[in-house]
């Protein structure tokens, strides 16, 4: 299936588009004939495309968008900041007054104790400055063996070298000559997938902690730095885990001094029904990455949230050094620190967070109904983030064959109804969209969805792809 039924004009931006731009995280052979969809503007939950067709953003862009599309206070903070100052950086004792006061935000909403903010431009950004940061802190205090870092498979950390490695993700591998050395995988807590025949919640956790103690203690706990997770999986396939996970995990790690980071990339600032998705499930994490929803996506600002403790080991090491040899060109752009800033205001001034949970209800309602279609083996979600994956056999909880494109069919009939969200590995559908949606435009979402849904079944019909 393609996106475009026809070719695109000549001249038109689509073939523009196909003629210049390299695209992410796209089949570029398919690129070339079936083109881009080319988004002219949005409004609150909705974008619009050249054609002037309407799309509800099921997943606030790239899970990221909280305010939606047309927050005119943050576009007049940014103005106001590019007239005042436009562009300055941190290098060399230097400072400017939006990224004081983001920080001290930061480290006053954060739910752990920090010692100080470090700003990059993205989640890949911060999650990589993460890793260097723990290196960094290792050798500092003698222990240069400790550099080991433990991710989970389907975990999504960012795709720069080293972020990628931390990705558990196939694509995200292959013929990039990834993962790096210094990069494990462990369990990924998918209850529904990964669970043995008869094993409850609670066994499945046990078994996973397990495990995780096991592999620590076979690799040597003194080779073993930190441990990254998502409190809700996303790229990998929004996937929720189960209760007690966290605490049971974080439990081994602090028996073998691991370091554990909470990637909140896209839970953080209410998604998951708490400022942290961390909150939502029990985790007490040593430090935080954050992107996305910090701006509300208006523009890229990243933060990592850094303990003191280990703040004032890297702190001594860079005196010994002669300076913290670490830091990008635009990390704590003021324009971007002070658009930053004011999302944080308006999801307090607007009470976001207290929306989030007086329409989720609803979310997850419509949801978990969608587990009574026959395409549908799992629908899985939690504050105003779900993922619906479909299964050839239900009862056996059979993938269809990956070459079948699946997930990708129903997303293009989503977006022929109207709906713009994303298909993932398994055929994992996600929500996520703006967080000031309402209750009747989560119902009209859905609607939508339910209507792909049925077109989906009727062509996976047609094309016999159930057959094992």
């Amino acid at each position: 299936m393609t996106v475009m039924p026809n070719p695109p004009r000549p001249n038109s931006m689509a073939a523009r588009d196909i003629a210049h731009v390299m695209h992410p995280y796209t089949n570029l052979v398919k690129h070339e004939s079936a083109g881009p969809l080319v988004i002219e503007r949005g409004k609150g939950i909705y974008v619009y495309d050249d054609q002037g067709k309407e799309y509800i953003e099921g997943l606030a862009g790239l899970w990221c968008a909280g305010l939606g599309f047309s927050e005119a206070a943050l576009v007049d903070a940014a103005v106001e900041q590019m007239r005042k100052l436009p562009y300055y950086h941190g290098f060399g004792h230097k400072t400017t007054a939006p990224v004081v006061e983001l920080a001290e935000k930061l480290k006053a909403l954060s739910p752990i104790p920090v010692g100080k903010i470090f700003f990059a431009e993205g989640g890949s950004g911060a999650n990589d400055t993460l890793i260097k940061l723990i290196w960094y802190y290792n050798n500092a205090r003698g222990k240069p063996g400790k550099k080991t870092i433990l991710s989970r498979m389907k975990g999504y950390h960012g795709v720069t070298i080293a972020t990628a490695s931390l990705t558990g993700l196939p694509a995200n591998h292959k013929d990039f000559d990834l993962p790096i050395a210094g990069i494990k995988h462990v369990d990924c807590p998918h209850y529904y997938r990964f669970a043995e025949a008869g094993e409850s919640e609670a066994d499945f956790v046990a078994r996973l902690a397990n495990n995780l103690d096991a592999f620590i203690t076979a690799e040597g706990a003194d080779s073993i730095a930190a441990f990254f997770a998502e409190p809700v999986m996303g790229a990998g396939g929004v996937i929720v885990p189960p209760k007690g996970y966290f605490p049971a995990i974080q439990q081994v790690l602090k028996k073998h001094d691991i370091l554990s980071v909470s990637d909140e990339v896209i839970c953080g600032f209410g998604r998951t029904g708490n400022w942290w998705g961390a909150q939502s499930f029990g985790y007490k994490p040593d430090f935080i990455s954050c992107a996305k929803q910090l701006s509300g996506a208006y523009l890229p600002i990243s933060a990592v949230l850094v303990p003191e403790h280990v703040y004032e080991v890297i702190r001594d090491n860079s005196g010994k050094i002669g300076t913290f040899g670490h830091g990008f060109t635009y990390g704590g752009h003021p324009v971007a620190a002070a658009v930053a800033l004011r999302a944080l205001q308006i999801y307090e001034e607007r009470d976001i967070l207290g929306h989030v949970n007086a329409v989720s209800p609803r979310f997850l309602a419509r949801l978990k109904k969608l587990a009574d279609h026959p395409l549908v083996g799992e629908a899985r979600g939690i504050g105003l983030i779900g993922g619906v994956e479909l299964v050839a056999d239900k009862k056996t909880k059979r993938n269809f064959a990956p070459t079948a494109g699946v997930g990708a069919a129903c997303m293009n009939f989503s977006q022929e109804e109207g709906l713009i969200h994303r298909a993932m590995g398994g055929d994992v559908l996600g929500f996520c969209p703006p967080m000031i949606i309402t209750e009747s435009e989560i119902d009209e979402m859905f609607d939508r969805f339910e209507r792909a849904l049925a077109k989906t079944e009727a062509w996976v019909n047609q094309q016999g792809l159930r057959a094992a």
